[in-house]
């Protein structure tokens, strides 16, 4: 029998998984969503460093907490799971609430090595939230081809229509992952309260080398905020990307080669 890795932090089992080898790049959700987001990642980054995907409570393959939500309570899950698979540095990449929870890790431990943000900002009133919930409609828990097209039309904040119109098993696929790993809308609202009510400590105390990539068409958090937020770190770098909030996952190949450039540049020092 397959021991399932997890970690129970408060009475509550935090699942997480590892693949690779290598310095440990660890993935942060966004909200709502379950491990299936970094299925675009992973694959290509799990080689040349170890991965390390987790679940928020409520998500994916952890259990629901009745305990208070907030961005500190997920830093201090975050920090219990890299303790429990002995990671002492990692390289941290977070999409919208990931990269919130990065950020709020990077001021409240000291393990974080660098920072990748998708579609992220320091400033959770930038977040637009009936956009946000369009995005995080879970469908219903049925294989009916409505709620294929409920669950296609729920994405159109994350994808461009070009996209959604040209990879329909694609977009099945992400479909049927949603429908076994997403949180449900307690969850979501929750977790969507958190990151809006976030406002990070001042960006000049960040120190660590950082990648904000964003979507230059994000209805969610508009592209200026991560302009913003790689201006005002002092180490960081922007990068714009064609397409929504799931940017990352539609130009994965072109977002990947630069995650690893960014990657492989922090550790050899040139970053």
């Amino acid at each position: 029998m397959a021991i399932v890795p997890t970690v129970r932090v408060d009475g509550v089992e935090l699942y997480y998984e590892r693949a690779g080898s290598g310095e440990t790049v660890v993935f942060l959700g966004d909200i709502g969503f379950g491990a299936w987001q970094w299925s675009f990642q992973v694959d290509a980054l799990a080689g040349p460093y170890e991965t390390v995907v987790w679940d928020y409570r409520g998500v994916g393959q952890s259990e629901q907490s009745n305990a208070a939500c907030d961005i500190e309570r997920m830093a201090s899950d975050l920090e219990a799971v890299l303790r429990a698979a002995d990671v002492r540095r990692a390289h941290l990449v977070g999409a919208g609430l990931g990269g919130v929870v990065a950020l709020q890790y990077l001021s409240d431990y000291n393990r974080g090595r660098s920072l990748t943000a998708f579609g992220t900002t320091h400033d959770g009133s930038r977040i637009d939230e009936p956009a946000a919930r369009q995005l995080y409609a879970r469908p219903d828990d049925t294989a009916q081809s409505d709620d294929v097209e409920a669950c296609r039309a729920s994405l159109e904040a994350g994808f461009s229509p070009t996209f959604l119109d040209a990879n329909p098993d694609t977009v099945e696929q992400i479909c049927e992952w949603r429908r076994e790993e997403d949180g449900d809308e307690r969850t979501v609202e929750r977790q969507l309260a958190a990151a809006t009510e976030f406002r990070a400590d001042p960006l000049y105390e960040y120190t660590e080398p950082a990648l904000v990539c964003h979507g230059l068409a994000d209805p969610i958090v508009p592209v200026e905020a991560g302009r913003t937020l790689a201006e005002e770190l002092p180490r960081g770098t922007f990068e714009a990307v064609e397409g929504r909030h799931l940017c990352f996952a539609e130009h994965a190949r072109a977002v990947n080669d630069r995650v690893i450039a960014f990657l492989d540049g922090v550790e050899a020092g040139e970053v």
